[in-house]
C-alpha cells in the first residue's frame, strides 16, 4: 500500500470517530434538553420563587402529629433522640432533634448526593420516559435554622423509598452528631 492510501485509511477511520462522537454529543443534548424541558415544568407546577426570598422564609413549624398517619423516632445507637420523622400520605418531615451543620460530613455527600439527589434523578428519568406524571416526582427541601439543619421536607416517596430513607437519615444524623459531639450539637 502506498503512503496516501495508508493516510487515507487513517483520516477515514478518525473520520468515522469523528461522525460518531457528533451523534453522540447530539444524542446528550437532546437528553439534557429534555431534562430541562421536565425540571422548568416542574418549577412552574412548583411556583417559582427567588433564592433571595427563600432564604429568609423563616423555617417551616413543626405540623401536629394528628396530620400525619405515623410518627418515627430516630436514635443513635446508645438511644439519644437525634429526629422524628413525620410520615403522611405523600409527604415527609424530618424534624431534627439536634440541630447540626449542613457542612458536616457525611450530610452533602451521602444524604443528599447519594440518597436524594439520585432518588430525584431516577424520577426524572420516569417522567422523561413517560411513566411517571412531574407532580409525581420525589423532591426534598432542607429547612435551615439560621447555619443549621432544623428540617428535611420529602415529597412524592413510596414505602421503599421509606425504609431506604429512615435507614440513610438516621446513619447521617448519627455520623453528623458523631463529629459534632465534641462541638456541641444544639438541641432543641
Amino acid at each position: 500500500m502506498s503512503e496516501d492510501a495508508e493516510e487515507v485509511k487513517r483520516l477515514l477511520a478518525i473520520k468515522r470517530k469523528m461522525e460518531k462522537r457528533v451523534e453522540d454529543l447530539k444524542a446528550e443534548l437532546e437528553e439534557a434538553q429534555s431534562i430541562l424541558e421536565v425540571i422548568n415544568s416542574l418549577i412552574l407546577s412548583k411556583g417559582f420563587k427567588r433564592a433571595d426570598t427563600i432564604a429568609k422564609t423563616p423555617p417551616v413549624t413543626p405540623e401536629t402529629p394528628e396530620k400525619f398517619k405515623e410518627v418515627i423516632q430516630l436514635n443513635t445507637i446508645s438511644g439519644e433522640p437525634l429526629a422524628r420523622i413525620y410520615v403522611g400520605e405523600s409527604k415527609l418531615k424530618v424534624v431534627l432533634d439536634k440541630k447540626l451543620d449542613p457542612s458536616t460530613p457525611p450530610f452533602k455527600q451521602f444524604l443528599i448526593e447519594r440518597v436524594l439527589e439520585k432518588m430525584h434523578e431516577k424520577d426524572l428519568k420516569l417522567v422523561e420516559a413517560g411513566q411517571l406524571k412531574p407532580s409525581e416526582v420525589f423532591s426534598y427541601e432542607i429547612i435551615n435554622d439560621g447555619n443549621l439543619v432544623s428540617e428535611i421536607i420529602i415529597k412524592n416517596f413510596n414505602e421503599e423509598r421509606l425504609r431506604d430513607l429512615k435507614s440513610s437519615i438516621r446513619w447521617t444524623l448519627e455520623k453528623m452528631y458523631e463529629k459534632t459531639k465534641g462541638k456541641g450539637a444544639l438541641e432543641t
